[in-house]
């Protein structure tokens, strides 16, 4: 992550997230070598965004004028998770801009002290008909739900 370190980055807690959404995995997450596999990490990532796009941005997939495309994504791995635990996942926003936003997710195990990996995501949110960002920037709304999760530094609340 371009503004934080490997270190500063496992010293993560949850209080550092506003957001949190509980995950359960699944046999199938893992791998031959008995964890979750690295690809599952990402589908987390992305389900844990556009979960929270969808219940306080006003996000609808199939019908919003205006949707997010992915223009980036990057992952530290601290420590490994496996079936059966219960991943917490959180979120906040690191950077706001007009078009585009910049999401990291901190994945922990429930019950348990320590990140086990923390995500970047950045999003552009785009005009559906013209796959291109809006002039105006995105909508008021996403804005206002986004603006929730940006962090200057340290944590806040949970939603």
């Amino acid at each position: 992550m371009s503004t934080s370190t490997s270190q500063q980055l496992r010293q993560r807690s949850r209080e550092d997230y506003p957001y949190l959404l509980e995950y359960r995995t699944r046999w199938a997450d893992n791998d031959m070598y008995d964890h979750m596999n690295n690809s599952v990490y990402n589908f987390l990532f992305d389900s844990v965004i556009n979960t929270y796009l969808m219940e306080h941005c006003g996000l609808k997939p199939p019908t919003s004028a205006q949707h997010p495309l992915m223009a980036h994504t990057h992952c530290d791995y601290f420590s490994a998770i496996s079936f059966p635990s219960v991943a917490e996942l959180c979120l906040r926003v690191n950077k706001l801009g007009k078009s585009s936003v910049t999401y990291e997710v901190g994945l922990f195990e429930k019950s348990a002290d320590g990140v086990k990996a923390v995500g970047e995501f950045v999003h552009v949110f785009v005009d559906r008909s013209t796959l291109r960002p809006n002039a105006s920037g995105m909508n008021d709304e996403l804005r206002h739900g986004l603006q929730k999760l940006l962090v200057a530094t340290g944590g806040s609340s949970k939603l």
